[in-house]
């Protein structure tokens, strides 16, 4: 494995972490999916 630069470690440091939110935003819409299924599908029926 070969080392890796100054500069080249300083522009990951400094870049965004795009699979982080990539993920978050994922599992924030699979919850906001899961709770308008529950108001919608489960609750608002019954009542």
């Amino acid at each position: 494995m070969e080392q890796i630069t100054e500069e080249e470690r300083k522009s990951i440091l400094e870049s965004s972490p795009v699979g982080t939110f990539a993920l978050m935003a994922t599992v924030v819409g699979g919850m906001v999916f899961a709770w308008l299924f529950l108001y919608y599908g489960v609750f608002l029926p019954r009542g």
